[in-house]
């Protein structure tokens, strides 16, 4: 049987135009949250079992790579259900491993603890435009901050990253899953329904206002509820005046500070941003993962056509590791979605240095061969990017194949000597 040589569905192979600007942009990653206090850390891909399936990935539980027992505890005769063969997965967020880490060296961290970490996880999805099944995600998390102070500063992280890559006028939607949950309980629904109905709710994007009014009266909600919910979408702007009118209007459901210091958040990285963007209050904003207890938010892109990131606060997770529960924020970027945007606009690396190809003649004697390499090692200490390789019958097709890896000069050696 033939060996098969293309990646498994829902994954790639990264060529090298491609990978250049995954370094330079990991790079920028690393340049950019740096100087914001970040400090790199790294958790391994695969994580114990009953950490990914503790209910709060959201439907990403779903879609876990499982990893077999190993060895002697393999009892597949011995199986009642798929848990008694599987004691780990591969991470489909970066979140959890995070809350893990920090659960376990807490005492050897910083407090607050800024975190930023980049790693590929996977995900059993549907593969399409922008997504696929292994991909890398970039996080930053502030751990152990209770107040805004840390979605200010990672919002202000994450949009002047994005400036440095050369995007612009995009938007941050931003809500409280609190805010969600009072619009919720003081439409009537019972706090029981609250996670489909928000559900539903995340399909206003696709399915608008009355798609999402049909599918809640199809799940038996009674119309008054319905209707005052929606109701509330249809008065509430998208600033902060929307913020104030739904902190007025859900007055003995929702607590007036949380109004307030989503408020706070928008005023502030309003006056003090230094990127092109424009913060939007979007109380339809759901966020897919049940962890959210905060402020939640998400990166627009009309060029992308959806979410280009996204992330919110999330109290309560480290406290399933430990007991006690620890404020923690994160943010992350759709690496891969990014990544995909500056190939398409065929986005030129700033300040790359010119690349340069030896093209050598075939059998060249080894005392020139030497002196070529004593040259190009000098070109190199000199801080310029040199290749030697050997010289083929077309010239013209291998030349324009190492213009698309970015070499933009050319020297062909020839045993009677060197010609431009």
């Amino acid at each position: 049987m033939a060996l098969k040589k293309k990646p498994v569905t829902g994954m790639k192979d990264i060529l090298p135009e491609e990978m250049e600007i995954r370094d330079y942009v990991t790079g920028m990653i690393r340049e950019t949250y740096r100087t914001f206090g970040f400090s790199e850390i790294e958790t391994p891909c695969v994580e114990h079992i009953e950490n990914l399936c503790s209910k709060q990935g959201g439907e990403n539980e779903k879609l876990i790579f499982k990893i077999l027992k190993r060895g002697e505890k393999l009892k597949i005769d011995e199986a009642a259900e798929e848990n008694d063969l599987v004691d780990s997965g591969l991470r489909y967020d970066l979140t959890v491993p995070l809350s893990r880490y920090y659960s376990n060296h807490a005492n050897d961290l910083n407090a607050p603890f800024k975190a930023l970490q980049m790693g590929s996880v996977w995900r059993a999805d549907r593969p399409q435009r922008g997504r696929f099944r292994q991909f890398m995600q970039c996080d930053i998390d502030i751990l152990g901050e209770p107040g805004y102070m840390a979605e200010i500063e990672l919002v202000l992280a994450t949009t002047t990253l994005l400036d440095k890559l050369d995007f612009h006028n995009f938007t941050i939607r931003i809500n409280d899953r609190r805010i969600l949950k009072a619009m919720a309980k003081y439409s009537g629904f019972p706090e029981e329904s609250f996670d489909t109905v928000f559900i539903i709710l995340d399909k206003m994007d696709k399915i608008g206002l009355e798609g999402v009014k049909n599918e809640l009266l199809e799940e038996g909600f009674s119309e008054n509820a319905v209707e005052t919910y929606l109701e509330l979408f249809g008065n509430t702007g998208d600033g902060i005046d929307g913020v104030r009118y739904l902190k007025e209007r859900l007055e003995g459901v929702l607590d007036p500070k949380t109004a307030e210091d989503l408020e706070t958040i928008i005023t502030i990285v309003d006056e003090v941003k230094t990127a092109d963007f424009r913060m939007a209050f979007d109380p339809t904003l759901v966020r897919g993962m049940s962890y959210y207890t905060g402020p939640i938010f998400e990166i627009a892109m009309d060029e992308y056509g959806g979410s280009v990131g996204g992330g919110g606060r999330y109290d309560e997770m480290i406290g399933k590791f430990t007991g006690n529960n620890t404020p923690a924020c994160g943010f992350s970027i759709g690496f891969e979605r990014i990544v995909m945007l500056l190939l398409e606009r065929g986005y030129q690396i700033p300040g790359r240095k010119s690349r340069k190809a030896y093209l050598v003649e075939k059998n060249m004697p080894a005392d020139k061969l030497a002196e070529l390499f004593r040259q190009a090692s000098e070109e190199r200490r000199n801080g310029n990017e040199v290749s030697v390789v050997v010289m083929k019958k077309n010239k013209k097709f291998q030349k324009d194949q190492l213009a698309k890896e970015g070499y933009t000069e050319f020297m062909e050696f020839y045993r009677s000597g060197l010609q431009n």
